[in-house]
């Protein structure tokens, strides 16, 4: 470990503990880059970006933030080669396996949001193991979007809906903004307070669209293999530089 990393073991000094986010989001953008740019296979920069991830839930606990929600795979990255795909899903599998073991140690309770149906019924069964093997954890909850789109999610949210309606269970004038929200994915999760954009891409990409209504953006240059706890600082510390309003003067 090297000196600046032993050094932001703790929250620094001069981030204040009451501003910081309580829900963060991350889209982890850039890891295929990232192997291009060392002569690498793309696969490599995905085994990166899991080591960075780790690196990153283990700051958020360190630190007191009470939940990271990450970006693992959305619905269009079903267009990507299949080689890459079947790579992404054993990968999943694997460190799902390999992981739980210290999740349940350090007291993280992992969820999994999106269109799981549609993913490798091996890998499901990975995911609802690690879920209820640490439904009971409070340190911090991680949540990993995966087979997850923005507009998919408002969608499907719709069509439950309008079935409550259409079965005279539900009225019109019933639906407000916490029914919805209790239809979406991410029912019983905070919405995000800040958004991390890796790579310099500047757009939300069909993640969490009726979630990030008022949260906090940034965008960092750096490929998401080199996320590290000093760029996290650095988000932070933009992040307790905003004022954040909600609408209001």
């Amino acid at each position: 470990m090297t000196a600046q990393q032993t050094e932001l073991q703790y929250l620094p000094s001069d981030l204040k503990r009451e501003l910081l986010p309580k829900h963060v989001a991350v889209i982890m953008d850039g890891n295929g880059r990232w192997a291009k740019r060392q002569g690498l296979p793309r696969i490599m920069g995905h085994k990166r970006g899991v080591d960075a991830l780790k690196n990153l839930l283990r700051c958020c606990k360190d630190w007191g933030i009470q939940a990271l929600t990450a970006y693992a795979f959305s619905t269009e990255n079903w267009k990507r080669p299949h080689e890459e795909v079947d790579f992404l899903m054993t990968l999943f599998q694997k460190v799902l396996r390999q992981e739980l073991r210290e999740m349940i140690e350090e007291n993280v309770q992992i969820q999994f949001v999106g269109n799981l149906n549609a993913l490798p019924l091996s890998l499901q069964a990975e995911i609802s193991r690690s879920m209820a093997a640490t439904r009971h954890n409070h340190a911090i909850r991680f949540t990993v979007a995966t087979n997850y789109g923005g507009r998919q999610e408002i969608l499907q949210a719709c069509r439950a809906i309008a079935e409550k309606v259409q079965q005279g269970v539900l009225k019109p004038d019933q639906i407000d903004e916490q029914l919805f929200e209790r239809h979406l994915y991410t029912a019983g999760i905070t919405d995000p307070d800040l958004l991390i954009r890796t790579s310099g891409e500047m757009r939300l990409s069909n993640f969490l669209l009726w979630q990030m209504a008022y949260g906090e953006i940034y965008i960092t240059d750096a490929l998401w293999p080199d996320f590290d706890r000093n760029e996290f600082y650095q988000a932070l510390s933009a992040y307790q530089r905003r004022e954040r309003r909600f609408g209001t003067v």
